[in-house]
């Protein structure tokens, strides 16, 4: 069995996040989902919440092979941890591959006991907007012992910062938008829309 392993710090899930797991479910016999807390991140939403965002959006695919699921124990701030976990529940011969942003790339040197990880996993690269995937990361990784692919994926260029910062609705699904205004979760939703004065 061949099994997509995606976490994401989802603060909050955007359609770009909704986009990769629909295009991982038609690829892999699973996909498993997780909100996690980045360490190289600062988070200004607590984890429940992303964790309900990230239920939300994964509810709201169409998907006829069901084979997408939110399994929150999976999360850890060691993404070995989570490995040894997935392995732990579905077993050592399955074939796990890890689901990172193209953003995640430079940061893989510092993660804890990579080379373990990347010994154990196949590494799946999404391409993100403004990060480009250039040949000295790729090489970067591989000298770590990445085994490397590229998503050939266009995923829509949208981003979590980009919400919170300037509180663009179109980069979100309308059940995360619905959730997010109930629960008073992000800055831009509470401030005070600009009205045009007539003079």
């Amino acid at each position: 069995m061949r099994i997509a392993l995606f976490g994401t710090s989802a603060d909050p899930p955007t359609a770009g996040h909704q986009a990769i797991i629909k295009w991982l479910s038609q690829r892999y016999d699973r996909v498993v989902v997780w909100a996690a807390d980045n360490p190289f991140k600062s988070h200004q939403t607590p984890l429940e919440h992303r964790v309900a965002m990230l239920r939300l959006l994964i509810a709201d695919i169409d998907s006829p092979s069901h084979n997408i699921s939110l399994e929150q124990e999976l999360s850890s701030l060691r993404t070995l941890e989570t490995l040894d976990k997935a392995k732990q529940r579905w077993g050592e011969e399955t074939e796990f591959t890890l689901v990172v942003g193209s953003d995640l790339l430079t940061q893989l040197s510092r993660w804890y006991r990579v080379e373990d990880l990347l010994q154990q996993v196949q590494l799946l690269v999404v391409p993100r907007p403004g990060y480009v995937i250039d040949q000295s990361s790729l090489q970067a990784a591989e000298n770590l012992g990445a085994k490397i692919a590229i998503a050939q994926l266009n995923a829509p260029d949208v981003s979590s910062t980009a919400y919170r910062e300037h509180g663009d609705a179109e980069t979100l699904t309308p059940p995360v938008i619905d959730y997010i205004h109930q629960q008073h979760l992000y800055k831009c939703q509470d401030a005070p829309k600009k009205s045009l004065q007539i003079r």
